[in-house]
């Protein structure tokens, strides 16, 4: 707990601003979830106390799932994957695109008790963002119109999303945010994707060779996992959704 104090002081102005893209992302989860339950003719109301509940139970699981990391055999050491994505996107099927946000902004702060910060929060901001990359389009999609071909739909479209955006987002701003604060010149880091795999020369070599399929593989199976457990799962899950929603007359 004090180093987690220590972590949000010493990085304050930076906190500040991942606590604004997260709130910039919960208005934009809201605004669908409103649209989406005009357009099926629903009343819903966006927070209820069953589904806090619900929502604070996911994004303890996927808190912890955050901190079973699995390193990659085509990625540099520091590339790796977990399943934290698996909880936070059964939550958003059940509950809407705004449960799905908060889930994935509250699983960082879980996993910060547990594992404080060795990024300066540089990473965490990078797991959100790219997660709700993913989130919020698929569980969009489904919830214009609940049927198994819109989860198809949602979740291979999000798989693409975040495929595409945590790419560029590696080469844009992740990549040379770790040559700073790493003070190693982006060379070095290029290099080591080298050593794994000869084609990659450059960052758009690298993260197309190394991030990539990284996004592409943790997307793919949590998408597979999450068609395997959503059914078996769906009588709770309906049980403390239902008691908040209702159609208009």
């Amino acid at each position: 707990m004090d180093q987690f104090i220590k972590n949000i002081v010493e990085n304050v102005t930076f906190v500040l601003e991942f606590l604004g893209i997260v709130a910039a992302l919960i208005v934009v989860a809201l605004i669908a979830e409103k649209l989406i339950a005009k357009k099926n003719g629903t009343v819903e109301k966006a927070i209820t106390t069953r589904k806090t509940a619900m929502i604070g139970m996911f994004s303890a699981v996927a808190g912890i799932l955050m901190l079973l990391e699995l390193p990659m055999p085509f990625a540099p050491f520091f590339y790796k994957i977990d399943a934290s994505e698996l909880p936070v996107l059964l939550c958003g099927f059940a509950f809407g695109p705004l449960a799905g946000v908060l889930t994935e902004f509250i699983k960082i702060i879980v996993k910060l008790f547990f594992k404080p910060t060795s990024t300066a929060f540089v990473g965490e901001l990078a797991n959100f963002c790219v997660g709700c990359s993913m989130i919020l389009p698929a569980t969009i999609i489904y919830h214009i119109k609940k049927k198994k071909l819109t989860a198809i739909a949602g979740c291979v479209t999000g798989t693409l999303i975040m495929t595409i955006f945590g790419t560029l987002f590696n080469a844009v701003y992740l990549l040379p945010a770790f040559a700073v604060m790493y003070g190693m010149p982006m060379e070095a880091l290029i290099g080591m994707g080298t050593e794994i795999n000869p084609n990659v020369t450059g960052i758009f070599s690298f993260v197309a060779l190394c991030v990539a399929p990284l996004n592409l593989i943790k997307g793919s199976a949590v998408s597979l996992l999450t068609f395997v457990l959503y059914k078996p799962l769906s009588p709770i899950l309906k049980a403390s959704y239902g008691s908040s929603l209702k159609k208009t007359v």
